[in-house]
């Protein structure tokens, strides 16, 4: 598909998941940065309007003001629109205040650096295995072969979720807030959504009568505030865990080659050792932005650039338009390897950072490293489909040729 030039803001309708597919927004973005730091987005097709803030200082403060905006009430926009989230107060990500903080502190002894390391050797053994017979194949759909099996392999071995039924969640995950094709709709997003919730209640069921070494095994052990979580507490966190864990990094994965691809001047430099891992790491975050928003509600009126805003109105924050912020970042619209500083938002920020953010980083870094080791470059063969969402960004699909790096290859054969 060929995207249409930028449009002019008050056509675009950022509720609609075809505005992200059959348009170049980064003119849109950056009209409103100048202009219309605040903007309304008006109602549409039965939708609400909501606000919506585009520079990078502005999201940031959202992020830290929990005692004018709340997670609450949904933290995107599908369930914003709709009503409201059936998880808030007890899935993180949607769960403010003191729980918010009892529950991170569960979560993050399965999730710290120092927990991980075990993970981080497994996701760089697969990592490195995927990429070399995709080398020596010469090529794969990176989108469906590699990407979709990195992060999906990763998060279901914490959590316990057995080899067979893999295939299965990841063609719900996809489904839940974003499609790979235009026949996907809303009602078949929902049931997505509500499959994962029924999968991981039978889990739950499990762990309780035969608990193993897995987050959901510690999860039916933990409680908060002498209270043991409920299984429904445990389910919806599962969910949060299992979308968080797979969608970020594989999308991001799919966009730093497909950048590079058209990049071989920064392929060169991270070919041949010019810049750091870890640098490199953000910036491909940085330019990917997998995750479009997250959105809050106002609970006290509050005032941002002289526009006054309400209690139960939604209030979106676009790391798409912060990301490429020209009072934030030199030269944002420039895809640069070696930037820093780099204190991109493609984990959010405050008392929501994403508490998977290591665990992706590894992800990404344990690609880097293996395409750097075992191919001398790589080329797009083929059209990258974009997918369906107003919440996430990226591609569906990308075919790639790989030329191997001969002496890395003949290296790996005889280890």
């Amino acid at each position: 598909m060929v995207r249409a030039g930028a449009p002019a803001p008050a056509t675009v309708d950022l509720g609609d998941p075809d505005t992200f597919a059959d348009h170049d927004l980064d003119g849109f973005w950056r009209t409103l940065r100048d202009t219309a730091p605040v903007y309304w987005n008006p109602p549409a097709g039965g939708r609400r309007g909501f606000w919506v803030l585009s520079r990078y200082d502005d999201i940031m403060a959202a992020y830290r003001d929990d005692l004018n905006l709340t997670s609450e009430r949904g933290n995107v926009l599908v369930t914003l629109l709709g009503g409201g989230d059936a998880g808030a107060g007890r899935m993180l990500a949607v769960t403010d205040g003191h729980r918010h903080h009892e529950l991170r502190k569960i979560l993050q002894r399965v999730l710290s650096p120092r927990v991980l390391s075990d993970v981080a050797a497994a996701v760089r053994a697969n990592t490195r295995r995927l990429i070399r017979e995709a080398v020596e194949a010469g090529g794969c759909d990176f989108a469906a072969e590699i990407a979709s099996r990195i992060p999906m392999t990763t998060i279901s071995n914490l959590l316990g979720v057995p080899e067979q039924d893999r295939d299965h969640l990841l063609a719900q995950t996809k489904a839940a807030l974003s499609a790979d094709t235009e026949d996907v709709d809303e009602t078949d997003s929902e049931m997505a959504r509500n499959e994962i919730l029924l999968y991981f209640m039978d889990m739950v069921e499990e762990r309780r009568a035969a608990p193993g070494d897995d987050v959901i095994s510690m999860l039916v052990a933990s409680s908060i505030d002498g209270v043991p979580l409920s299984d429904e507490d445990i389910v919806l966190n599962c969910y949060s865990l299992i979308i968080g864990g797979d969608e970020t990094s594989r999308l991001t994965m799919i966009d730093g080659v497909h950048t590079l691809a058209a990049r071989p001047e920064q392929w060169r430099r991270l070919k041949d050792g010019e810049v750091a891992i870890d640098t490199a790491v953000d910036e491909v975050l940085r330019w990917a932005s997998p995750t479009l928003h997250f959105g809050r509600t106002v609970v006290r009126e509050t005032e941002v650039h002289g526009v006054r805003l309400r209690p139960g109105e939604i209030v979106t924050l676009w790391h798409a338009s912060g990301n490429r912020d020209e009072r934030a970042f030199e030269r944002p619209g420039e895809f640069d390897l070696g930037r820093a500083p780099n204190k991109h938002l493609a984990f959010g920020y405050g008392p929501h950072f994403c508490l998977g953010s290591y665990l992706a980083k590894v992800e990404i870094a344990e690609l880097l490293l293996a395409l750097r080791d075992f191919t001398d470059g790589f080329e797009q063969t083929g059209e990258a489909l974009r997918i369906r969402s107003n919440f996430l960004t990226g591609f569906s699909t990308l075919p790639v040729r790989f030329r191997p790096d001969p002496r890395s290859m003949k290296e790996a054969a005889t280890q």
